[in-house]
């Protein structure tokens, strides 16, 4: 039984499946769709890709390897003692392995006004995405809220199609965490580039509507008011764990697992997004929600669910456009470990910035805007485990 048919349980139903031909699988998911490719996403609203184009695997797959794909379907509870997983469309079933692969769902944006109003918009799924395409396209002044990736993506996203675009990050600059004042300066000339309003230190206090529910403006803290049509919200994801509870199964932010992505409670693992994993690399627990990572989860989780006692030994990247660059986040970031070493360099006149992170003096993560072409050098050294000298740091720092 697989909770959640993103690409980390497809995976896992897949490799399950090469290694069983014979085992019953039962893959559950509240979407309407097999697995698509969620890293398409941007570019799909963009416009530069058609929304089929995204899809990964269809529904005859699902029947030719004889896995049973439940879609439009949640799961409320799971009984690890019965060994049973109760559903809200189709009753209740039993496992003898169980993999939690839920993922998280978008913070919603909590002020006065904005339950109800048409023209704000999460971006998560496909179906988001062309709801969200739908709307750019007779839109004139957007707002984004939010410092995070998704935050980015939809900024990105709406600039692109040429509407006035207002950037509203609460803290001081973007992925706050995990860049340094310079960097955040880098990113906010790659924005204000390409014609992006950027405001810092600000957020939404309450949301108008005209009368017929249409978004018209937002109030800010510190007093603004400004117009709009479109409103973007990236505040992050609640891990959704609902169906966990009075499991046994231990949950700090994401479900924490072992090296093994065994999970507290015999027989259930955790994969993906969700899980808060053992990452043997860096000895310490990580918690990263990129397509490779969950990808990789699968292929693992699916090998130990048959018997295997494979630990997970991948670095964890993910990459992505910055506007007219490009940037990349490899290995474990501060969210995880607060207490690690950060070491950072910008060359102005290259446009490249790289921010090192290091565990008991190895290096265990790294955020590059640029030119991130030394990404898999870092990586090498991640895996390594090895102690860096100062003169290695200085010399990953020349940029």
């Amino acid at each position: 039984m697989i909770i959640g048919n993103g690409v980390a349980g497809t995976t896992a139903a897949e490799t399950l499946r090469k290694g069983d031909a014979t085992a019953r699988i039962i893959l559950i998911g509240d979407e309407p769709h097999p697995l698509y490719n969620r890293v398409a996403l941007p570019k799909v609203l963009k416009g530069i890709t058609a929304p089929e184009r995204t899809f990964i695997k269809t529904l005859a797959w699902h029947t030719d390897n004889n896995i049973e794909l439940i879609l439009n379907t949640t799961v409320v509870r799971i009984d690890p003692e019965r060994q049973l997983v109760e559903t809200d469309t189709h009753g209740v079933f039993t496992y003898h392995r169980l993999l939690v692969a839920t993922g998280g769902t978008p913070n919603l944006l909590n002020v006065d006004g904005a339950r109800g109003t048409k023209g704000i918009y999460h971006f998560q799924t496909l179906d988001d995405t062309t709801t969200i395409l739908d709307r750019i396209r007779k839109s004139k002044h957007a707002i984004v809220t939010g410092g995070s990736f998704i935050a980015y993506e939809l900024t990105e996203g709406f600039r692109h199609h040429g509407v006035r675009t207002t950037w509203m990050i609460r803290g001081t600059r973007f992925l706050h965490r995990i860049l340094d004042a310079e960097g955040g300066a880098f990113v906010d000339r790659l924005a204000k580039a390409v014609g992006v309003e950027t405001v810092y230190g600000d957020e939404i206090a309450s949301v108008n509507a005209g009368a017929d529910g249409e978004i018209s403006s937002v109030n800010c803290r510190s007093g603004a008011t400004i117009d709009c049509d479109l409103l973007g919200a990236g505040l992050g994801l609640r891990m959704r764990i609902e169906c966990l509870r009075d499991t046994g199964v231990k949950v700090n932010r994401g479900i924490v697992t072992n090296e093994f992505l065994e999970t507290s409670v015999p027989n259930i693992y955790a994969a993906g997004d969700i899980a808060e994993f053992f990452d043997v690399s860096i000895g310490t627990h990580n918690q990263m929600g990129t397509w490779n990572n969950a990808g990789s989860h699968g292929k693992t989780a699916g090998a130990n669910m048959l018997g295997a006692r494979q630990e997970y030994r991948e670095v964890p990247y993910y990459t992505s456009t910055m506007f007219d660059s490009q940037m990349a986040a490899i290995g474990i970031m501060p969210e995880s470990v607060p207490t690690m070493e950060a070491l950072g360099r910008m060359n102005e006149e290259r446009g490249v910035y790289r921010r090192l992170f290091f565990h008991e003096g190895r290096l265990a993560g790294a955020a590059l805007i640029g030119d991130i072409r030394i990404r898999r050098q870092l990586m090498d050294m991640i895996r390594s485990q090895r102690q860096v000298s100062n003169a290695e740091r200085e010399q990953l720092l020349t940029v």
